[in-house]
């Protein structure tokens, strides 16, 4: 009867126990806060390159000055969580901790700042308000 239902053969059931182990492998327990500052970083990054294309006046009609706040304050949070995500990594580059990952947030991060910095000096020098 096994034969008919494959779902319950016990075929099926090695397969699911060898993907379930090799799956716990692969987790993102150690990687989790660093996952977390590579997005914010990312996310600060982003919003400071549409900043700055506001700011040139090349995208909206809005200016570029409130993005490049927001683009400043995100891109140093996510260096912030880079900050706490490599002062609780327990190994060092290739252990699976997050270290590279959070090393990678803090360069995003400092991106991010660097567009938003741009992107606010050029809608002061434009005179655009928001």
């Amino acid at each position: 009867m096994n034969s008919l239902n494959p779902v319950n053969s016990p075929e099926a059931l090695t397969m699911s126990i060898q993907l379930v182990t090799a799956a716990e492998g692969y987790g993102v327990q150690g990687r989790g806060p660093s996952i977390a500052a590579d997005l914010v970083a990312l996310a600060g990054m982003a919003i400071g390159a549409l900043a700055l294309a506001r700011a040139k006046g090349r995208a909206g009609t809005g200016s570029g000055r409130t993005g490049a706040v927001v683009a400043m304050a995100v891109g140093l949070t996510g260096m912030i969580l880079a900050g706490v995500a490599l002062a609780i990594a327990d190994g060092g580059p290739g252990t699976g901790n997050g270290v590279v990952g959070s090393a990678f947030a803090l360069v995003l991060g400092l991106f991010g700042i660097v567009l938003g910095v741009r992107a606010r000096a050029r809608s002061r020098r434009e005179g655009l308000t928001g």
